[in-house]
């Protein structure tokens, strides 16, 4: 399933990450999945929520940086060789992955993967030709 991811562009300062979960945490949305790579200067804080238009006019209300990515929401069963599979089909495919991240199911029964892909419509064919689609309500 393709989703929008929103990547949040931060300064690496103590108390950044909370500010962002605080304006979410007040404007009622829910979060996902979340991801954070950092520089030396700042960080890119990247996250799913349950409402990606209401996510974003809220983070833009509050004078954050922020940006949109089409991404894909693969579900996997919570065991041995499930991402090789998956990974091992794109490779068949030519597809190529950029960064991934996961959420865990809390019954620990799924696992819902987040690729970025370099193609992400082709990407998303393989998805669905496969049967490889996120659990619903992701």
């Amino acid at each position: 399933m393709k989703i929008q991811q929103i990547s949040i562009f931060l300064e690496n300062a103590a108390g950044r990450m909370a500010e962002v979960t605080r304006v979410l945490k007040d404007g009622g949305i829910n979060l996902r999945a979340i991801m954070i790579a950092d520089t030396a200067d700042f960080g890119i804080l990247r996250i799913i929520t349950d409402n990606p238009e209401k996510t974003m006019q809220i983070l833009h209300d509050a004078n954050f940086t922020i940006k949109t990515t089409a991404v894909l929401a693969v579900t996997v069963r919570d065991k041995v060789g499930s991402l090789a599979d998956v990974l091992t089909l794109f490779e068949k495919n030519g597809i190529n992955i950029e960064y991934l991240y996961a959420a865990l199911n809390i019954k620990g029964e799924t696992a819902v993967i987040i690729f970025k892909v370099e193609d992400v419509e082709k990407g998303l064919k393989v998805v669905e030709e496969n049967n490889l689609s996120s659990e619903p309500g992701f």
